[in-house]
């Protein structure tokens, strides 16, 4: 992974990512550094959804390393089955899927098009810390 940053740090009792023979399954990761979160939510409609560009792509670059974080030596993530991005958005916001896509592209300069699964992208209420986006991946070796 190009760029890669430390293993995401645990905001409860779950571990980053659980692997059961080739497939990785992410536990839901918001867009943090260190533990810290960078953006909270929720998601406005009177915002242009470049301003959340950055805390989608932390958020599933946070996904990936805690994917890498149960490779064995000389492994590669061979490509991501599927990824869903829940938003939380106010009342009113309609294009949950481009915010999606910003994570969708992050993934193919990652990995080309076997960065590309299948995707939900799903309106939430709120997340954990108040955060804007969460994203799970699941992905195999």
């Amino acid at each position: 992974m190009s760029g890669a940053i430390p293993q995401p740090v645990s905001q409860g009792d779950y571990i980053p990512a659980r692997r059961f023979a080739g497939v990785i399954h992410t536990s839901g990761m918001t867009p943090r550094r260190g533990g810290v979160l960078q953006m909270q939510g929720p998601v406005r409609q009177d915002v242009p959804v470049e301003e959340y560009r950055a805390a989608v792509e932390l958020a599933c670059t946070n996904a990936l390393s805690a994917a890498h974080g149960v490779l064995a030596e000389g492994e590669r993530l061979a490509g991501v089955l599927s990824m869903t991005v829940y938003v939380a958005a106010e009342p009113g916001f309609e294009v949950h899927s481009r915010l999606a896509d910003f994570a969708s592209a992050l993934l193919r300069r990652e990995m080309g098009d076997a960065g590309i699964g299948a995707r939900a992208a799903v309106g939430v209420a709120n997340l954990p810390g108040n955060a804007p986006v969460e994203i799970q991946i699941v992905a195999h070796v």
